[in-house]
């Protein structure tokens, strides 16, 4: 079907996550026929991540915190003309250089690109085309390798947490909770209210930094509330916390029998003669949140540098990037939870909707968003800061230390590359020892990567540019020409979906 054979859609939403729900029932009930595309079978991302229905869960809100706004959402959603398209996982987004830009209000049509099926492996192509654009992709976890961590029973933090909210499981029964930032707090809460027994929560940062950022705290009441209420989980549960301290070495066999915790300085350099071994089965560990904006940067979006050394996408007051016509919401523009996804999510909406239907964006709604958004935002850049991983993680590794895990690249050859070698950055490390060629593309090992590959450790490396965000089969590139296109009117695919997450809502409150 040619491409101008289809209408477009006035936005299409990336990501249906907190940013992206709100973000797309906010744009249609404005009057713009919006399509919703995501991964996942179920609305709600990582953060609203509930089990299937045939799990038969009873009670899936018991895992969440403010789950009455999904389930807004989520109503709002089941009553609206949005065309939800689950299990696309967008690759690309194009300017649809057939229709030209301007048509519509907006710099546009945009061409997006996906292939279908649980994990991306349907055959056809899917293409739909939008006037604007919202990214609301979300964030992925950072890993720091660090010795045995490819043991099996290591798991990511956030991916402990998603298997106890998706698949009703813990990782194991003694589950040591290590890494840095806020979402260790909440995930041993999970685990320990589950029945695990998770007998230390191992922060590499402190809390102290946040005190240097008393506006923010003070503006942001409902943070302090979650950390209350997370502690008093830990203290029921007798979980003690162990601040300055990292799990440098895992132990094991088979699988993980018990970690090594050691002190950590003012760097994140181990303090020698520190290191205190905890038994235990399982260990979770994350080092924080890196945005997921690889379907920006390669339409050439404008980044910013975060003082973790990850990158963000620059938008500006109403949520728009560097290349008009596109918006982002949530974690694309930096990580600070779902209730500032919710936010961005709606501001951008609004604005899209000024731009398409020509009318001014700076009215009252916006105007309130605007303020909240910026009182979150300003939290969310403490707490990036609070947590920012110090340079000397690196004395973590010994020389026989996966770090990249796919192609199973060590410390050593790294080190080799950008001593013996000459590397100065993860692209020549990556052509000298395939680091970040395997099938994650970098998405594990990328940052590790890039801090060992800079002699400055403090170095901001640029954000990369990928034609594909995604796996993307050859049979699903040789029948581009031939794609399934979306178009506005018919929700018979969306409906059924829609209303199948509102049956099986708990409690009647879907």
């Amino acid at each position: 079907m040619p491409l101008s054979a289809s209408e477009p859609f006035d936005l299409v939403v990336i990501g249906a996550g907190s940013a992206g729900l709100a973000g797309a029932v906010a744009a249609s009930e404005l009057g713009l026929s919006v399509a919703l595309l995501d991964t996942s079978a179920q609305t709600g991302g990582q953060f609203y991540r509930t089990p299937a229905t045939v799990m038969g869960a009873v009670r899936p809100e018991a895992l969440h915190h403010d789950w009455s706004a999904y389930t807004d959402l989520r109503r709002r959603l089941a009553r609206s003309d949005v065309r939800h398209l689950p299990g696309h996982h967008v690759w690309s987004v194009t300017r649809d250089e057939e229709e030209g830009a301007g048509a519509g209000g907006a710099d546009g049509p945009w061409a997006v690109h996906a292939v279908t099926g649980a994990d991306g492996g349907g055959e056809r192509p899917v293409r739909v085309r939008a006037r604007s654009v919202l990214l609301a992709t979300g964030a992925y976890e950072r890993q720091l390798p660090f010795p045995g961590w490819t043991l099996p029973g290591v798991v990511g933090a956030g991916g402990a947490q998603a298997m106890l909210k998706s698949g009703l499981v813990l990782p194991g029964r003694r589950v040591v909770v290590a890494g840095s930032g806020p979402l260790l707090l909440a995930v041993a809460s999970s685990l320990a209210a589950a029945g695990a027994s998770v007998p230390a929560v191992v922060e590499a940062s402190g809390y102290l930094r946040y005190a240097r950022h008393p506006r923010a705290l003070v503006t942001n009441p409902h943070k302090a509330a979650e950390a209350l209420i997370h502690g008093a989980s830990l203290l029921w549960h007798r979980v003690r916390v162990r601040l300055r301290s990292a799990v440098t070495e895992v132990h094991g066999t088979d699988r993980v029998e018990a970690v090594t915790v050691t002190r950590l300085d003012r760097d994140w350099r181990p303090v020698r003669g520190t290191g205190r071994r905890i038994d235990c089965d399982a260990l979770a560990v994350g080092h924080g949140l890196v945005p997921q904006i690889e379907l920006a940067t390669a339409l050439g979006c404008a980044t910013r540098p975060l003082p973790d050394g990850t990158r963000a996408l620059t938008l500006d007051g109403l949520q728009e990037t560097s290349v008009r016509g596109l918006w982002a919401a949530g974690e694309t523009g930096g990580v600070g939870g779902a209730q500032l996804a919710r936010t961005e999510g709606e501001l951008a909406a609004v604005a899209v909707a000024a731009r398409v239907l020509g009318r001014p964006a700076h009215g009252g709604r916006a105007r309130e968003l605007q303020r909240r958004r910026d009182r979150m935002r300003a939290f969310a850049d403490a707490m990036t800061a609070a947590h920012a991983p110090g340079p000397g993680w690196s004395r973590w590794l010994t020389d026989d230390t996966d770090v990249c895990r796919c192609e199973e690249v060590t410390a050593g050859r790294i080190r080799e590359a950008v001593e013996d070698l000459g590397a100065r950055d993860a692209r020549t490390v990556k052509l000298l020892t395939r680091a970040g060629m395997g099938w994650c593309q970098g998405r594990m090992c990328g940052p590790s990567v890039a801090c060992l590959a800079a002699r400055d450790q403090a170095a901001d490396p640029p954000a990369e540019r990928r034609p594909f965000a995604a796996p993307v089969p050859l049979s699903a590139l040789a029948a581009l020409d031939d794609p399934v296109v979306h178009e506005p009117g018919n929700r018979a695919e969306s409906k059924s979906e829609t209303e199948s997450e509102t049956e099986a809502a708990p409690g009647g409150d879907g």
